[in-house]
This record gives C-alpha cells, structure tokens and sequence, in this order.
C-alpha cells in the first residue's frame, strides 16, 4: 500500500501506476466492454486488493473489481478533495438567538479522504455555514463540545452536555439544537429529559442517517427543522427532531424519552413509542400533534440535576439465559437491574432464584417488554405474579433503553432503595403513559 495511493496496493496499486492517475484525478476504467468514469477516491486501509473506487457524476461511490481486461487511463487532472466551509450568512439582529451544540455523528461527518470512510469532521459552525438557509431562521451561537460518534458516547459525555444547555439556556437563548449520532441518540435524549427539568425552552436533538456527501442526505432538512423549532416551537421540552418518512416533506419530533431508532438506514428510522410524537413541520408549516405537553415559558428556572451511575444493567431475556450473568451483577456491585422480558413482562423461572437473590441484596429489578408495542402487564400470568411477589417493578410502556438510563439518573440522585424504587414507578419526564391506545 502507498501513502501517494492510500488503500490501494498489489494489482490495483499497479495499475494505476500505470495510468499515471493519483487520486482526485478523473479516470477511465475500462472492463469487459464497459467504461466507468468518476474521479478516482481513496479507499480504507482495510479494503481489499481487487477493487478500485470512483465517484461518479451523480456523486456516489462505486467500487471496480479488477480483473486481467480491466484497463485504466488518466483522462482528466482533478482537483484534490478538500473542504472549505464558506463564510457564515450575516445574521439579522431581529431573528431569535439559537445555540447549537455539535457531539458528532453522520450529521457533523464527511468523507475521510485518507481512509475513504466517513468521519466527524465539521464544527458546529460548519453545520450552519453549509446551510445558509437557517440565517433566515434564527441567529446562530455554535460550538463543538466533541467530534464523537455516538456508540462512543458514554453517560459522562452526557453530564458535560446537559451542564452545556444549561449554560447557554441561562445565557437567555431561544432554544437549543444538539447534533448527535443516530446509533444511541435515543439513550442520550432519555438521559437530557431527567438531567434538564422544568425547561423554558426547547432542546431539540438532532441527527441524520446519511452523511452531507451524499445526494440522499437528510442532514440539511432535519437541521433546518430543528432550528425551526428550537427558535419558535410552543414547547418546553427535549426531543429528537427527524424525518417522518423518507421523503423530505414532514420532520417530527419526538419526546426523548419515547422514541426508538427502529431502521439501520431509513431515514424515517426513529418512531415514538406508545405514544405520539409532539409535533411536526409539514411543508414548512409546524402543529403540534398532542394537547398537553410543556409551554414555552422563558421565566422558568431550569432545574439541572446531570448526574448518574453506571452501575446499573440492561439484561435481555431469551431462551437459555444463563443465570449466572445476574448474579454477576450483583457481586460485581452494580445497584439496578432492567430485565428486557417477554411479552407482557417474562422470564424463565429458572431466573427466580437469581433474581430473588438480587432484591435480597438490595439491587433494584425492573421488568421491561422486548416487544416495541403495548406495555407490560404481570398481573396476567403466574409467572408474572410470581416475578411481582418477588419484589420486580413492572415499568408500564416504558422504552427499555429509556428504563436502563432513568435508573442510571436515578442512583445518580439517590443511594435509598426505597426512594430509588418510589422515582422508578413516578412519572418524571412523560417517559410512561397512563393508558396505551390502540392506532
């Protein structure tokens, strides 16, 4: 492999060679009969030796496989792949102040041009600049608090980001826009509605499941979108702001503490579960979708309690489950346990002894439903009545992900059993629903 040809090497390497190409130069790749042209990209370091990639016309990637007929020819010097973020808009002093707060993720990314992946790349600032439209939206204050994709984010990247909104909230702001990842932007907007109470404003998280790259990517609209509603939505609360569907018309948001990521890819992919998003932006055009939620109210004092505990599991029930892993837990010290079971609230009663032995020692067991819809209910079965006499707390409809960071906010309120119990079953952040409806 060589620098001048980054994941190139052996029959490839050779043939581009001898093609005089160098990457960012327009090529032709002959093969077979056919003629591929595209500017010539570099590849992953872990990328295999048989292919060479291009990006054609209409900007998307495509890889070559290289065989004894393929043939490739420099037909054009190209210009170097770099990135240059344009001057920000000028911003109108009679538009209101919102803070943007970039963590990474698809939405902050961009083709890592000596890999040829995609990486975090862009500044909060960046984000705006690239999308002039938001300068007739709102006045934008930006900042990166860090560039990390976001199954890398852990709960005390989550403490740094509440005490952050609380800052720029105290600072007089109209609202907050956070740019995160997809892969757990669920777990980190439950942990925002329990650190950041009784808002003013709104905080409103946002993502994209294709990078500004591609032709396809949602990140402009959901962006635009979100500064929409962080600058004049009547709401005070924390929500994932997303496409609807995959088309561009709708984005929705969802309260933090009821949404899930349910596609790899789609860019619909988060739904409200059990409950209906908060509102929309259909065409331009926002509504709010329920009758009760939080007002806007920029007299409120925004109560922050940011902390939480890592000692606190999520165990997913199947077939076969080997007690042992609970009662790792509970000699590992960890204080709360958020058992995943099935359908309306079940595990093997060959766990009952673990368990037993958990609420004896003082860890808190919760039953959770690995079912997306409907709520839990252990008063049904015998198992479930059983699993209930022996101290588990059924949590209702409430989203797994939601429970295990609810329970991880709470000890990070509180070491009292009781009291952590008492918080578990109380509705803090509309994270349970009193009924679940048929739609």
């Amino acid at each position: 492999m060589s620098d001048q040809f980054p994941g190139y090497k052996e029959k490839a390497l050779q043939l581009l060679k001898q093609g005089k190409a160098e990457i960012g130069d327009l090529v032709q790749v002959t093969k077979n009969g056919e003629t591929y042209e595209g500017i010539l990209i570099p590849r992953t370091e872990y990328g295999d030796k048989k292919h060479v990639v291009i990006k054609l016309r209409s900007g998307y990637n495509i890889g070559i496989r290289i065989t004894s007929t393929t043939r490739i020819e420099k037909i054009g010097v190209g210009i170097k792949p770099t990135f240059a973020a344009p001057p920000l808009p000028e911003q109108k002093s009679d538009l209101p102040e919102i803070s943007i707060i970039s963590t990474g993720g698809t939405i902050a990314s961009r083709v890592d041009y000596r890999t040829g992946g995609v990486r975090p790349a862009l500044s909060a600032s960046d984000l705006y600049s690239v999308v002039p439209e938001l300068s007739e939206i709102a006045r934008i204050d930006a900042e990166i608090l860090f560039s990390l994709f976001s199954e890398n984010i852990r709960p005390e990247h989550w403490v740094k980001i509440a005490k952050t909104a609380t800052r720029v909230i105290e600072n007089g702001v109209a609202g907050v826009v956070i740019a995160h990842g997809t892969d757990t932007l669920g777990y980190t907007a439950a942990a925002l509605s329990f650190a950041l109470q009784n808002l003013s404003v709104p905080v409103v998280m946002v993502a994209s499941q294709r990078s500004a790259d591609r032709p396809s990517s949602d990140a402009a609209t959901n962006l635009i979108g979100a500064v929409k509603a962080a600058a004049r939505a009547p709401f005070a609360e924390v929500v994932v702001a997303m496409h609807e569907t995959i088309s561009d018309q709708t984005i929705v948001f969802h309260r933090g503490t009821k949404v899930r990521k349910c596609h790899t890819s789609r860019r619909g992919t988060f739904q409200s579960v059990n409950a209906s998003p908060l509102g929309k932006i259909d065409n331009g055009e926002f509504s709010m979708l329920v009758k009760k939620f939080d007002r806007r109210d920029p007299s409120r004092k925004l109560i922050l309690k940011p902390n939480f505990d890592e000692k606190v599991a999520l165990v997913k029930f199947y077939p076969g489950l080997d007690p042992q892993l609970i009662d790792w837990y509970v000699d590992n010290d960890y204080k709360g346990i958020v058992l995943e079971g099935t359908g309306l609230g079940h595990v093997g009663n060959y766990c009952s002894s673990a368990i037993k032995n958990a609420i004896r020692n003082d860890v808190v067991v919760a039953m959770t439903s690995q079912c997306i819809w409907g709520r839990v209910n252990m008063n049904v079965y015998n198992q479930g009545r059983d699993l209930l006499a022996l101290g588990v707390i059924p949590l209702e409809d409430m989203v797994p992900e939601t429970a295990l960071v609810k329970l991880m906010w709470i000890f990070g309120q509180t070491k009292n059993i009781d009291e952590a119990k008492t918080l578990l079953s109380t509705n803090i952040a509309n994270e349970m629903s009193p009924r679940t409806l048929h739609e």
